[in-house]
């Protein structure tokens, strides 16, 4: 007999997981180097008494030194079980329209599961040849605009000037960038927020502070959009971040000039690794983020993804996505292991 009611929805799906020992993993970008010896120092000194009660409510300290990083005050900041969390909430806090939202075709997978999660109405704009957003695609009636920016999985960035256009065109709704990748050479729209209070940004701890597997992130807008949000927040889970995610994001802002020198390293390496690819006839997206979409020469994307697999090296292959079935996305190592990684590239391509 069939049951009713059932929610159907084609989920996610997310890089592999794959338990390989002495594998490269370059299929999440994931950051290449651990976390600040703070984070490891607040860790080691977490009283594990502390957890038969309930994390905070407000997250007040991890917020606080968050508006003294970005020179923006506590109440514009909403902290979540990962900035997925924080665009989940997104999606149900301020896209309550019947005209459709706006999003690149090719951009973060989950924007198009959390709309038709939550019934919201969507329209996807297809990218330009060079994978870049044009900005008029955006100047039009509609319930809300989301853009990454930098780019996934293109890794292209597009100007403060161009995310400004769009905020003029939109007023009305909310338009909200995803600052996941900002750090590793984009430019944050945080400088927008004080003309434009339908801005809203969301950023992770999961790349540039190397912490995806402790899941925090957080949102950033004006003081009534934050509001909004933490009231959806509070009417699904208000313990969403728990006690020890608290404290080892805090100990990650707190000493976060370690984490400008890893994103440096991996910036240099990037670069270093495009022009090398560049050389060997692939053709390389630029990048203002921890990884490349390239597509290589003389072998398809299909089998140079094998022949690296068979190496233990862990890439990102969309074989369903059209305009992308022929590249892959490959997270950026440390320069030893995209040394590696380059010299069986080329076995695979020689």
């Amino acid at each position: 007999m069939e049951i009713k009611g059932l929610r159907k929805i084609t989920p996610y799906v997310a890089g592999a997981q794959p338990q390989v020992a002495n594998m490269i993993k370059l299929n999440t970008n994931e950051n290449a180097y651990g976390p600040n010896p703070a984070v490891v120092a607040a860790l080691a000194a977490f009283d594990a008494t502390n957890l038969r009660r309930y994390s905070s409510l407000d997250q007040a300290e991890l917020r606080q030194a968050l508006a003294e990083q970005h020179g923006l005050e506590a109440d514009q900041f909403v902290i979540g079980n990962g900035s997925d969390d924080v665009l989940s909430m997104a999606f149900l806090s301020f896209f309550q329209t019947e005209q459709p939202i706006l999003f690149p075709d090719l951009t973060y997978g989950f924007y198009k599961v959390w709309a038709n999660l939550y019934q919201v109405p969507f329209k996807e704009i297809p990218l330009a040849e060079d994978f870049s957003w044009r900005v008029a695609d955006y100047q039009r009636e509609c319930g809300g605009v989301i853009l990454t920016n930098p780019n996934a999985p293109t890794g292209c960035f597009q100007s403060l000037g161009d995310i400004e256009e769009v905020l003029k065109a939109n007023p009305q709704v909310v338009v909200i960038v995803d600052e996941a990748y900002v750090n590793f050479g984009g430019q944050t729209a945080i400088p927008l927020l004080d003309k434009y209070p339908n801005l809203f940004i969301t950023r992770t701890f999961s790349k540039d502070a190397s912490l995806a597997g402790l899941r925090v992130g957080y949102g950033i807008g004006s003081k009534e959009l934050i509001g909004v949000i933490q009231a959806v927040r509070n009417a699904i889970n208000p313990y969403n971040v728990d006690a020890i995610s608290e404290a080892l994001a805090l100990a990650a802002v707190k000493d976060w000039a370690y984490y400008e020198e890893t994103c440096r390293k991996i910036m240099a390496t990037r670069d270093w690794f495009a022009e090398e690819l560049t050389r060997l006839g692939f053709d390389v997206l630029p990048s203002a983020t921890n990884f490349l979409l390239v597509r290589p020469s003389r072998v398809s994307a299909g089998e140079l993804f094998k022949h690296l697999e068979e190496e233990q090296i862990y890439v990102r292959y969309f074989p369903n996505q059209e305009r992308i079935k022929d590249r892959l996305r490959i997270s950026i190592g440390t320069q030893e292991e995209m040394e590696q990684v380059l010299a069986r590239i080329k076995e695979g391509c020689l």
